[in-house]
């Protein structure tokens, strides 16, 4: 099918919504049409159209600009906090898999594909080749200092080095190739198996790609189902809320488990209990807050 849709302005788009019935102040609405955009902020009013399938159809009776508007901030506000989290996360494991990794098999340890077992061939020419552009690319001082020190000797630098110059998607890729003892040695320091964390840090992947293209977070399914903690030694998963889902209820959770064991002094969880007092129970119920959520073990002792 062909795309007919004209161009429109600002105005003319105002006066689209205005006519499916959207409350607003139309200087206003215009305003943050032109600020945000039109397809934007659809992925906010959408909830509030009376046929949430039609893209035409006209909004609930009494729906308000300034709601859309407050589910907006809100959800800026989610990704900033989910942000913080998942850097301590990132800063974490790129920590800990230097630090492993060059105590097994050395300071430039890489660059032997036989040290990454969990590396296929294939996978181990893309995340090489990943490495030499983060490298030629990176200004961190301590980068540059290396090139002109050891430039001659050496195309790359020592793990220690390199892993801090990794986006969190090679960080991933350098965790899943990792040896089995190194990867299971993380995985003990946050206390669930190697199979769960890597779903975990997978889901934390994915969210960590929607909030930095600023997209929409606060009622999204990622995807990436993550792996719960299951038998006797993780009950707080499963009693007395059982956590089964991919919402943003189950990030927060993970992050909230993960931020204990990373960072126990941290203000994040009081910062986002903070803010999901701003929202209703319909608003939580769409990003996963079921009934008896704040009995759940991860939240409990936080409330």
């Amino acid at each position: 099918m062909e795309y007919q849709k004209p161009w429109l302005s600002y105005e003319k788009q105002a006066d689209r919504l205005e006519g499916r019935g959207l409350v607003c102040d139309r200087d206003g609405l215009i305003a943050h049409l032109a600020d945000v955009g039109y397809y934007r902020l659809s992925g906010y009013w959408y909830i509030f159209k009376q046929d949430l399938e039609g893209e035409d159809e006209p909004f609930i009776p009494g729906t308000s600009f300034e709601k859309i508007w407050d589910l907006y901030t809100f959800d800026r506000q989610l990704r900033l906090i989910v942000l913080d989290a998942i850097e301590r996360v990132e800063v974490y494991m790129r920590t800990q898999l230097a630090y492993r990794l060059a105590e097994a098999t050395g300071p430039f340890g890489y660059l032997d594909r036989s040290t990454l077992p969990n590396m296929d061939q294939r996978r181990y020419g893309q995340f090489m080749s990943r490495c030499f552009s983060a490298y030629d690319r990176s200004k961190t001082l301590f980068v540059e200092h290396f090139k002109n020190k050891y430039g001659e000797s050496h195309g790359l630098p020592p793990y220690w080095m390199l892993a801090n110059i990794m986006d969190f998607g090679m960080m991933l890729t350098l965790f899943k190739g990792a040896p089995n003892d190194v990867k299971k040695g993380i995985a003990n320091e946050v206390g669930v198996p190697v199979e769960v964390y890597e779903s975990w840090l997978l889901m934390l992947n994915t969210a960590r790609n929607v909030c930095a293209h600023h997209d929409r977070l606060w009622n999204r399914r990622l995807g990436n189902r993550p792996k719960i903690p299951r038998g006797h030694r993780h009950p707080d998963w499963h009693r007395p809320y059982k956590v089964n889902n991919s919402t943003t209820f189950t990030l927060l959770t993970i992050l909230s488990y993960l931020l204990v064991r990373i960072a126990p002094s941290t203000s994040w969880h009081d910062k986002v209990l903070q803010l999901l007092q701003s929202r209703d129970e319909e608003d939580l119920r769409r990003m996963g807050f079921e009934e008896g959520w704040k009995s759940c073990p991860m939240w409990a002792r936080w409330l």
